[in-house]
């Protein structure tokens, strides 16, 4: 039921410089490792020079001691017997079968057979029986050996160590990964994580053809990437380029997006990280970051170095009471300004920093010298939006009836992430239904799917409260329509979207400063729902809560900051430097902040009172608008003309 204006979630801004390297395969040590290790095993496991085949005692018994095929038998270990045949035997091919079961072809010379034995005495009762028997010439005397297996003794004591090492190497390995981020990994810790872009660099293909709008901030920043290029054009002269730039503006205005357009732009080394990558848990990383980032770049220079969300480090030094005098964020700080102003010199090595809270932001930081520019990136006006439009409506396959400029009116106060989010909303809407190209439909439900959310027509609202919703929002588009300086009213719906269960789409006026009438007739028309509940239904409800908690920070800053109070006086008690944030006193009186609190509740009074008698006059149009509102569920600016009349311009 709340009444929803243009105030916009802000979405990052589509990435443009997609890459299409490919990783390319690198030599990995691990493989080194590997093929050591099976050498290894290879020299223990494997016999080069031949193996015995494996036989049993009743094979040995029967195909070879029985038919005298026995040229020698020797016990090795203790465990092993290993038979020789006689070189008539091996010859004569009837023992190839056996043979066969060796892995590896044995030689002539032997061993050829070999079988095990449960123990030494055992195997010579065994053999003195079977040899009984035989005739006395045929019988084979075993002997007995000791072998010393010198490899595998080596590989028993060595191969413990060869796990311990390569443990060590993959923990190692991973601290490497983990711990710092980079090849030296835990041991360079105070590394710089800044992600360089050479001049041979093809992974940025954006340059200021793709940054629409901004014209002075392009301006500004194109002056930088020319000195670069050229910077005899300027030092002939006596000239300095700035050493620092700041990119400040809201969020999703693109300021980011105008820093990769320098990187595709300028073709000299462009070092990119957030401010974020200089804070860590160790003590001093930040400082040590700071101190590589600019050690890197005075070797490339001349460069670009762009420090994104530079709040993150440079917030003023002394206003949170929370930090302590060895906080990490200021270390990095004061390092930074030292690196940027020291004794050391940076010729050639140039900083832009964006940021959206530039009124945090140190002194220091931003004194000349440092940053020398602020370059403010503003919300798009209208030729902007439409200019914004016609890059993101590129890949599109749109209607040709659509109208750019069209859309760009239908989007006041839309930054550049919002736009291409309204496009990229539309070509899912029309996908959804079907379409084979988007149409002026299609981008009209993308703008109100972002600005009030997605609709729940499903949703179960009682008839007397559907009955309160339509006289709540009558009265919002009532009031509205017949105030001169409130905005021109869109549409208005009754159908639930996100939280709300109402919305009312207006159409403010692009305008840079507004007078107290204009905030009197927008706080009025605010109030017209609660004033619409009160007078049909002599009760109120809780489905204003979004229209008094605007209403009250606006009568708050009419009579705190804007000076628009005769009692308070021509008095803003505004910090713009923020120097009162952390503070606990008040820069006023108790006195003056019991007239403040009077002051704004008698101005939302006043404007409470003055919705009611406008509605009250006015109660056939509004009782008409709110049947009409149940019957269609959306109504346009249309049908309040075809009620009220023509609206009264300014």
């Amino acid at each position: 039921m709340a009444e929803i204006e243009n105030n916009n979630t802000r979405q990052n801004q589509n990435n443009l410089g997609n890459t299409n390297n490919k990783p390319k395969s690198k030599f990995n040590v691990y493989w080194i490792y590997g093929i050591i290790a099976l050498i290894f095993f290879g020299l223990q496991f494997l016999d080069f020079g031949g193996e015995p085949a494996k036989i049993t005692w009743s094979e040995f018994k029967r195909e070879l001691l029985a038919t005298n095929s026995v040229k020698e038998l020797i016990v090795v270990n203790r465990d092993r017997a290993e038979v020789y045949l006689t070189s008539e035997a091996y010859n004569s091919g009837k023992f190839k079968g056996l043979l066969s079961r060796s892995f590896a072809p044995s030689t002539p010379d032997g061993p050829h057979f070999y079988f095990t034995i449960p123990s030494v005495e055992v195997f010579a009762k065994n053999m003195e029986e079977t040899q009984k028997e035989l005739p006395e010439i045929s019988r084979i005397e075993p002997s007995y050996e000791t072998r010393k297996d010198h490899m595998g003794e080596i590989i028993s004591w060595l191969l413990p160590l060869l796990i311990i090492v390569a443990v060590w190497l993959f923990i190692f390995r991973k601290m490497s990964g983990v711990g710092g981020g980079g090849a030296g990994g835990i041991f360079s810790i105070g590394k710089s994580r800044a992600k360089l872009f050479d001049k041979e660099d093809s992974q940025v293909k954006i340059d200021f053809k793709d940054v629409a709008g901004l014209a002075e901030a392009k301006t500004e920043v194109m002056e930088i990437v020319d000195f670069l290029k050229s910077p005899e054009k300027y030092t002939d002269l006596g000239g300095k380029i700035p050493k620092g730039a700041l990119l400040v503006g809201p969020p999703g205005t693109g300021k980011t997006l105008l820093a990769k357009a320098v990187a595709g732009e300028a073709h000299v080394p462009f070092f990119s990280m957030s401010g974020s990558d200089f804070v860590e848990m160790f003590v001093g990383v930040g400082a040590s970051r700071v101190r590589d980032l600019f050690a890197q770049a005075k070797e490339k220079a001349p460069c670009i170095i762009f420090i994104d969300e530079i709040d993150a480090i440079g917030r003023a030094r002394g206003k949170n009471l929370a930090y302590s005098s060895n906080d990490e964020r200021e270390n990095t700080l004061n390092q930074l300004l030292t690196e940027m102003d020291g004794f050391g010199t940076n010729s050639g090595v140039i900083i832009l920093a964006a940021t959206n809270r530039a009124d945090i932001l140190d002194k220091a930081l931003l004194r000349a010298g440092r940053f020398d520019r602020q370059i403010h990136v503003e919300l798009p006006d209208l030729n902007e939006r439409e200019e914004i439009f016609k890059v993101h409506a590129k890949p599109l396959k749109m209607d040709t009836e659509i109208e750019l400029s069209f859309l760009a009116k239908q989007t006041p106060g839309f930054s550049g992430a919002d736009i291409a989010n309204v496009c990229n909303e539309s070509a899912l809407i029309a996908a959804r239904h079907g379409k084979d190209k988007i149409e002026k439909q299609d981008f009209l439900d993308a703008i109100d799917r972002i600005v009030g959310g997605l609709e729940k027509k499903n949703k179960i609202i009682a008839p007397h409260e559907r009955r309160t919703i339509a006289f709540h929002e009558a009265g919002h588009a009532t009031v509205s329509w017949l105030l001169e300086h409130a905005n021109p009213l869109i549409k208005v719906t009754i159908i639930p979207r996100g939280k709300a269960l109402g919305a009312a789409w207006y159409l403010p006026e692009e305008r840079q400063i507004t007078t107290k009438e204009q905030l009197f007739d927008e706080m009025c028309a605010t109030l017209g729902g609660r004033a619409s509940e009160e007078i049909n239904f002599g009760k109120i409800s809780t489905g204003a809560l979004n229209d008094l908690e605007k209403t009250t920070k606006l009568a708050y800053a009419m009579v705190m900051y804007y000076g628009m109070s005769k009692k308070i006086g021509n008095l803003s008690y505004f910090d713009s430097s923020g120097q009162t944030e952390y503070s606990f006193n008040k820069p006023y009186s108790e006195e003056t902040a019991e007239v403040i609190d009077k002051e704004a509740k008698e101005i939302i009074e006043q404007q409470y009172e003055r919705a009611k008698k406008i509605l009250i006059d006015n109660s056939k149009g509004l009782t008409q608008l709110a049947n009409l509102l149940l019957e269609r569920e959306v109504i346009f600016a249309d049908d309040l003309e075809t009620i009220f009349g023509k609206r009264s311009e300014m």
